[in-house]
């Protein structure tokens, strides 16, 4: 295909753009790296873990502040319903999101191969919306509680104090320039930092412990307050169900599991079709990763809730999004409790470029694929700055806050999980699997509800997700208006029919009727060229062939053509191609047969009847309305040189 040569780029430019011409290749369904995955060696399940585990496991950090602050004394309650909900919800739906997705692409492929047309696109780009707030605000909220542990350490709290904007904001610009200079996700680092931290953990939760077993009196005055605030057990039972979707941080860190699936190494009779042993993998990782979150969410909940002050949780206080490292400097001093600190902020940190790396992974995963991100949205450092921007925005918007900003984090979480709960319930549905249909169907009520109650008692969530949504379909549509012209045509093939036509007139002139198929009998055929020729006042003895293009999905932006030769009433050859756009469609068709015969070919048209911009309209959402000039002018996009264009004719 001709494609328009452009100058050679500034230094600054092609830096900016570095491997752009390599971001697509093998797309598709597997993300940009896809070509790439079968000569990936991968590595152990339990390694690949860790890689996840820095976004999961680093919740940690704030989560116990969190849930006290949500739920009070009910705190280690409402956490067990939180952990419920994890292992006989979220648990089973990405385990069944593992087995439907092997490649990483996660619940919104799932979604978007079950969905079609624009809905299905408009869906997509909604979900996207949502899964850029979930990791921009993990790229925040990781990078706010690093500083808060650093600005409260005792031994740094006098020179940092009031200065926690200030350090998030260097931490995010960090993020930002480790990833301007080039980031490889090191599997080592992620095993060492979350081993060194889940062992930093391990030791307080037993000090803690220790603490409670041998002070009798604080279980007892913890319920003795649960008593006389709430009653009985059912009483608690039920506030803990109100409050859970508050609690809803800790179900962070499945869709990420699943995103670094291609990472596991699997077994060595693995094949991309079928990557058994990747699969199983995976689910051990999943259910891993989940029990021991659980395991430290229901004891580090226990032991905060009964050795913290309330008034430390709150806004100001010394357990403020940091209540376990609070109880390493009150019972382990403050030599430990830095040591602790270091930790928590390096993990805090790798779980903002874990989220960082999603991000780059994701959007370029759908959004060129669908011609709705400019050509440089495929190159890493440009995506870079755009994301790092937002985050300073969404950093002085709540003003470095961990708190206010869980109930977006949350937000985020929880449509991406209620998407996975969906996805995977129609796909036991479609598999006739009654059972799981229903289970699936009860878990996607859970999260629905609980994304609900979020929303409602925390709007800032679902407005920053509107914010992102709208952001991303606004560039979208633009990018997509602006790029309609291109030829979008990745090749051309014939049949031995096709090729017989386009040989036969090779020899004389090629003349090409584009016509739209409507009875496809004999007189529509016959009128067409009585009408091309009293248009264009051509002689009898001219032949023609046509061309004709059912459109498929017009929302599809760029696929191959493949192009059949048929001969109608013994008397009419046509060509006959699906494209999800008519003028694109025949702008390669008319080029490969340049390209191929070196001849240039001729093609006619009718006017369109009806409003220009109407046309135009139908064009761009439809793949159809004004087409003579459109396919006009995607010969000229396509190309620049004049002589060599094929011609248009239209009367």
């Amino acid at each position: 295909m001709a494609t328009t040569e452009h100058p050679p780029p500034s230094r600054l430019r092609a830096w900016m753009l570095e491997g752009l011409s390599d971001m697509g290749k093998g797309a598709g369904h597997h993300g940009p790296q896809a070509e790439a995955a079968p000569t990936h060696k991968g590595q152990r399940w339990w390694r690949v873990m860790c890689l996840t585990g820095v976004d999961y496991f680093s919740t940690l950090g704030y989560q116990p502040g969190i849930a006290a602050l949500a739920a009070g004394l009910l705190s280690p309650i409402a956490t067990i319903v939180l952990v419920i909900v994890t292992l006989a919800g979220a648990l089973p739906v990405y385990r069944r999101v593992a087995e439907e997705s092997p490649h990483g692409e996660g619940s919104i492929a799932m979604l978007e191969r079950l969905l079609s047309f624009w809905q299905g696109k408009l869906f997509v780009l909604t979900l996207l919306g949502f899964a850029a707030t979930d990791f921009l605000i993990t790229i925040t909220l990781s990078a706010a509680d690093a500083s808060t542990h650093l600005v409260e350490n005792p031994h740094l709290t006098g020179a940092l104090h009031d200065k926690q904007l200030v350090i998030t904001l260097l931490l995010v610009a960090l993020l930002g320039a480790v990833f301007l200079k080039g980031f490889l996700e090191a599997i080592g680092v992620a095993v060492a930092l979350v081993g060194i931290y889940l062992a930093l953990n391990v030791v307080v939760v037993i000090v803690g412990m220790w603490h409670v077993a041998t002070a009798g009196h604080v279980i007892t005055d913890w319920t003795s307050a649960l008593t006389a605030e709430h009653g009985n057990v059912f009483v608690m039972i039920g506030v803990a169900l109100i409050v859970f979707p508050k609690l809803a941080l800790g179900l962070s860190g499945f869709e990420t599991g699943v995103a670094v699936m291609p990472h596991v190494e699997g077994d060595p009779g693995d094949t991309e079709e079928r990557p058994v042993g990747r699969i199983r993998d995976t689910k051990k990782l999943l259910t891993t990763a989940a029990v021991i979150m659980s395991c430290f969410l229901i004891a580090t909940s226990f032991i905060t809730t009964l050795l913290i002050p309330e008034n430390e949780f709150k806004s100001g206080g010394q357990a403020n999004g940091r209540a376990l490292a609070y109880l390493a400097h009150e019972y382990l001093g403050n030599a430990f409790g830095t040591v602790y600190d270091v930790s928590t902020i390096a993990i805090l940190w790798f779980a903002g470029a874990s989220a960082m790396a999603g991000l780059l992974n994701l959007m370029p995963r759908y959004l060129p694929r669908y011609g709705m991100a400019p050509h440089w949205a495929r190159a890493v450092r440009p995506m870079v700055i755009v994301f790092t921007l937002v985050a300073f925005l969404v950093t002085w918007i709540f003003d470095a806050d961990v708190d206010a900003q869980g109930g977006a984090y949350a937000t985020g979480v929880l449509v991406l999980i209620s998407s996975a709960a969906i996805a995977v319930t129609i796909a036991a549905h479609k598999a006739g699997q009654r059972n799981w249909c229903i289970g699936f169907a009860v878990i996607s009520t859970v999260f629905l509800y609980t994304t609900v109650v979020n929303v409602i008692e925390r709007p800032d969530g679902v407005k920053i997700g509107a914010c992102f949504i709208a952001g991303i379909i606004l560039v979208s549509l633009m990018s997509r208006l602006a790029r309609a012209f291109e030829l979008r045509v990745t090749h051309v093939e014939l049949d031995d029919m096709a090729e017989r036509f386009v040989r036969d007139m090779a020899s004389r002139k090629i003349r090409l009727i584009a016509n739209e198929p409507d009875r496809r009998d004999k007189a529509e055929y016959r009128d067409k060229i009585e009408q091309i020729r009293a248009d264009n006042e051509m002689p009898e003895q001219e032949d023609f062939v046509f061309v004709e293009v059912t459109v498929t999905d017009p929302s599809e932006f760029e696929a191959g053509l493949t192009v059949r030769g048929e001969v109608l009433h013994n008397r009419y050859r046509v060509l006959t191609v699906e494209s999800a756009s008519i003028p694109n469609a025949l702008a390669a068709l008319l080029l490969h047969v340049r390209d191929t015969t070196g001849c240039t070919p001729h093609i006619y048209f009718e006017w369109t009847e009806g409003n220009p911009f109407a046309n135009f309209l139908r064009f761009f959402l439809f793949g159809q309305g004004e087409v003579a000039p459109v396919t006009r002018e995607v010969l000229r996009e396509a190309e620049p040189d004049r002589a060599r264009r094929p011609r248009v004719h239209t009367g």
